[in-house]
């Protein structure tokens, strides 16, 4: 039988595992940094740019979810990093958050907000830059197709957790849980998935030229 990794890679074999973040830093500074001292700031990296994308926050009525960048953070940096270190880079983020740092949108941290209506999300993040990150080793992010794909799917796994979240915290139907919890931010989650989706088959191609030109 054919696994479940081969059916769903994109690329040869021996290009598994390859993401768009090992070839971020210039060749000569990864060799003096070395393999694990690398890994560690691409993981601090994506961290911060989670948290720099968490500043835009927009409030909305009628929800205590805000319109933020960071759903976009998440999304760039499990495409970017891999499976781990996509991982790794989200549950560092999340934790600086919840030690009290105002790592969140509006500037919130500390263990309530996970205990509140946005927990749900930011547990969803985990779980979205797991699956883009894996879905990047297997080369979904080199054509706009599958880039666009596993960003969608990131994207859904975050409602799959975040809205059932919010509906049990603040004792949501289903329908209300939607409402306030999905339907108003569909429009800025597309204009996301495109800017996404279109950046990690630029990246290749520009990786691609540099590769031809050496």
């Amino acid at each position: 039988m054919v696994s479940a990794t081969a059916q769903l890679s994109r690329v040869p074999i021996e290009d598994r595992g390859i993401t768009i973040a090992d070839f971020l830093l210039p060749i000569r500074l990864g060799e003096r940094m070395g393999s694990r001292l690398r890994h560690v700031a691409l993981i601090a990296v994506g961290a911060l740019l989670i948290f720099a994308t968490a500043q835009i926050s927009i409030p909305l009525p009628g929800t205590p979810i805000p319109i933020t960048g960071q759903t976009f953070g998440v999304l760039l940096v499990g495409g970017a990093l891999g499976f781990r270190r996509g991982l790794l880079s989200v549950a560092l983020y999340v934790l600086i958050g919840l030690i009290g740092l105002p790592f969140f949108a509006e500037g919130k941290g500390g263990i309530a907000v996970l205990l509140g209506a946005r927990g749900g999300y930011l547990v969803g993040f985990l779980v979205a830059g797991s699956i883009v990150g894996r879905l990047a080793e297997l080369g979904w992010d080199r054509r706009i197709s599958g880039a666009l794909g596993a960003m969608a799917i990131g994207n859904l796994a975050i409602y799959l957790v975040g809205v059932p979240w919010l509906m049990a915290v603040r004792n949501l139907d289903l329908a209300t849980g939607i409402a306030q919890g999905m339907t108003p931010f569909l429009l800025g989650d597309a204009i996301k998935l495109l800017l996404a989706g279109a950046a990690f088959p630029a990246a290749w191609w520009i990786v691609g030229r540099r590769a031809g030109e050496g």
